[in-house]
């Protein structure tokens, strides 16, 4: 019989950065889990992924045990580092911040296509090139 899940934590963390401080400690307290051993495990878990943000997805079970899946980095953090910028747009539709190659963004619909809501590539591109313009980001040949 499987273990009944108590509840779902949803965090956006640095890869191999996890501390018992906010918003790890706070989140993860309040439904009696230990934090040393999640920041150990996430660590251990994201050591080699850089800076990158990773969002991982925590299952707390009746019995304060844990277990965790992690996703991947945001489309949004994965522009920005293709076009080598801090942030995006203030003002999407009047400033470009920058141009999106189409092969960068293949290249980021192949990392984040197990989370997308598409089951093609064509149909994660355009989910892509939405977003790429939203934050200012021209996409060109």
């Amino acid at each position: 019989m499987a273990k009944e899940v108590k509840s779902i934590i949803k965090l956006q963390i640095p890869a191999g950065k996890a501390t018992p401080a906010p918003p790890i400690g706070p989140a993860l307290g309040q439904h009696g889990v230990n934090i040393m051993d999640f920041c150990k495990a996430y660590n251990a878990e994201t050591k080699d992924k850089g800076d990158t943000i990773i969002p991982v997805e925590i299952y707390v079970y009746k019995d304060r045990s844990f277990s965790f899946v992690l996703k991947t980095p945001p489309v949004s953090v994965l522009i920005l580092k293709a076009i080598g910028k801090k942030s995006g747009s203030p003002t999407p539709n009047t400033v470009s911040v920058g141009t999106l190659k189409r092969d960068k963004l293949d290249e980021i619909v192949k990392i984040k296509l197990p989370d997308l809501n598409a089951y093609t590539i064509e149909q994660g591109r355009k989910i892509i090139e939405g977003s790429a313009k939203s934050m200012g980001v021209k996409v060109v040949s």
